[in-house]
């Protein structure tokens, strides 16, 4: 990755909707050279997928997971990854080894989500923060 495949991404972080010729007017090059470097950058997996982010006035929180020391945390994330509701899923460093980004209709959404985490054999325990408010930078 050079210099315009980070603005490009900067770009396109903030409105995944960004049309390519307006992004090749802000970065001074072509529709064509943005519309190959991104194709190269989701090819490459750098660019994993293009989502949307909503206003929903649902319970938005982020489920903080440790696991046993000898778990390895991929498959977890792939697992969880696909449920309902999770947004984002990360593997962390520190206290916790996963974070759980969701957004659920209400508390009780939510707390099946964290039931669903704790039941897991893996799982040793979970934090749940709850997102209060959020800003788009």
């Amino acid at each position: 990755m050079d210099e315009l495949d980070r603005e490009i991404l900067d770009i396109l972080r903030q409105d995944a909707r960004t049309p390519y010729t307006e992004i090749a007017d802000e970065v001074g090059t072509s529709e064509g050279t943005i519309r190959n470097r991104v194709e190269s950058m989701v090819e490459a997996g750098v660019i994993k997928r293009f989502t949307v982010a909503t206003r929903t006035g649902n319970v938005k929180a982020m489920i903080e997971i440790s696991v046993d020391v000898d778990v390895h945390t991929g498959g977890l994330t792939e697992v969880m990854a696909e449920w309902d509701r999770v947004d984002f899923v990360w593997q962390v460093s520190g206290e916790e080894d996963i974070v759980l980004v969701v957004d659920a209709v209400d508390t009780g959404g939510l707390n099946d989500l964290i039931s669903r985490a704790r039941d897991m054999d893996e799982v040793s325990a979970t934090k749940t923060r709850l997102i209060l408010e959020e800003w788009r930078s």
